[in-house]
C-alpha cells in the first residue's frame, strides 16, 4: 500500500526550514573547535622554537666566553694541600698495616692456653715508628728498632705441658718466632712444678688476619 502525505505543503516547508538552523550550529561549532586545535599547535610551535633559539643564544655565549684561568699562587697552594693529603692518606695506610689487635690475640691465646698452665705475666711491647716523629733532630747513630714481642711467664706441673703450650703458641697466626726461653722446676707450696718464660714475635696487619 502507498504512504500518502496528508500534511499540507506549507507545513511540510517550514519543518525542512527549522531543521537547517540545527545542522548550521553543529557546523559552526567543529569549525570553532578546528580552529582553536590549530591556534594551539601554532602556539605550541613557537613556544619550542623560542626553546631553541634561547638554548642557541646560551651555547653561543658559553663559547664566547673567555676560559677562567688561576693564578700561580693558587695552583701552588692547591698542589700543597693534594700532597699534604696525599701524605696522611700513606701514613694512615702505613698506621693501619703496622697495628697491632691485642683484643684478637688475647682471645686467640685464651683459646689454646692447656687447663694444666696457669700465667704470671704476660706483656707485649710495639716498637715507635721513627718515620711518625716530626721532629726536626737527628742524632748521629740512631738505636735500632725493638721488635714486636710477646713476652709470657707462667707454671705448669711437667716439660711435657710446656712443650703442648709451644706446640699450640705456633699454630697462632698473630705469634711467629715461639720460643722457650727459659724453663726450671721450683717449689710452690709444697709441690714440685715447672715454671717457663716464652717469647714471640706478633704479625701485624693483614698477616695476622
Amino acid at each position: 500500500m502507498r504512504a500518502v502525505n496528508l500534511l499540507p505543503r506549507q507545513q511540510v516547508q517550514q519543518k525542512t526550514e527549522r531543521s537547517n538552523p540545527t545542522v548550521l550550529v553543529a557546523a559552526i561549532g567543529g569549525a570553532a573547535v578546528l580552529l582553536a586545535l590549530v591556534a594551539g599547535a601554532l602556539l605550541a610551535n613557537r613556544s619550542v622554537d623560542r626553546q631553541r633559539q634561547a638554548l642557541a643564544s646560551a651555547r653561543a655565549e658559553l663559547a664566547a666566553t673567555p676560559a677562567h684561568h688561576v693564578s700561580a699562587s693558587t695552583q701552588a697552594f692547591r698542589q700543597a694541600v693534594l700532597s699534604q693529603r696525599e701524605e696522611r692518606s700513606l701514613a694512615l695506610a702505613s698506621a693501619i698495616g703496622k697495628r697491632v689487635a691485642w683484643d684478637r690475640i688475647l682471645r686467640r691465646f685464651a683459646l689454646v692456653l692447656p687447663s694444666d698452665v696457669w700465667l704470671t705475666s704476660l706483656s707485649g711491647t710495639v716498637p715507635l715508628d721513627s718515620s711518625a716523629t716530626t721532629t726536626a733532630v737527628t742524632t748521629p747513630s740512631p738505636l735500632p728498632a725493638t721488635p714486636t714481642a710477646l713476652t709470657i711467664n707462667g707454671y705448669t706441673y711437667s716439660q711435657a705441658s710446656v712443650a703442648r703450650l709451644l706446640e699450640r703458641l705456633e699454630v697462632l697466626p698473630d705469634l711467629k718466632n715461639v720460643q722457650l726461653t727459659n724453663s726450671a722446676i721450683t717449689q710452690l707450696g709444697g709441690r714440685n712444678v715447672y715454671s717457663f718464660t716464652i717469647v714471640s714475635d706478633i704479625r701485624q696487619g693483614r698477616g695476622a688476619s
